[in-house]
């Protein structure tokens, strides 16, 4: 099951007949138990990077500390609860350290994700600080470098 989790994790375009080949494994059995991980929530989504700036589409991505005072019987969860519901919120982080919690935010222009932080995030019950990170250029992304400026250095041979 591991390896075809990594398989999955590395490339999920994969087809199950590329993945049995690899897995030394029927195609059907394959395609069965991918079905029952995610049936089981074991893989929870499959995911496409994509660099929007090639595209022309800019974003704006802070990362937020966040210090909170923990609620009794709960703890942390019902305050995380509570921010990642936000669809500005695109990961959310239990942390050990000087911060309780660090908020990945996604917004169109700086204005909108102080917004979110002025009047969404740090009115929360329980909040105590906010220290937000504007995040300036994306070099790797989920162990992908975004864009690889490593050229080619071999030498060109002619028959």
């Amino acid at each position: 099951m591991k390896e075809l989790l990594e398989l999955l994790e590395k490339d999920h375009t994969q087809t199950h007949e590329q993945l049995a080949s690899i897995l030394n494994r029927a195609p059907a059995d394959v395609a069965a138990q991918i079905k029952e991980l995610e049936d089981a929530k074991i893989i929870v989504k499959y995911h496409t990077i994509i660099n929007w700036e090639k595209v022309g589409l800019d974003s704006v991505t802070a990362i937020i500390d966040v210090k909170v005072t923990p609620q009794r019987e709960v703890g942390f969860d019902s305050i995380a609860e509570r921010i990642y519901r936000f669809p500005e919120v695109r990961n959310l982080y239990l942390m050990s350290g000087a911060y309780d919690l660090m908020v990945m935010v996604e917004g169109d222009t700086l204005k909108d994700v102080s917004h979110f932080v002025a009047t969404k995030l740090s009115t929360i019950e329980g909040v105590i600080s906010t220290t937000t990170h504007f995040m300036l250029k994306k070099y790797k992304e989920d162990g992908v470098i975004i864009e690889d400026q490593e050229e080619d250095r071999r030498l060109v041979v002619t028959p």
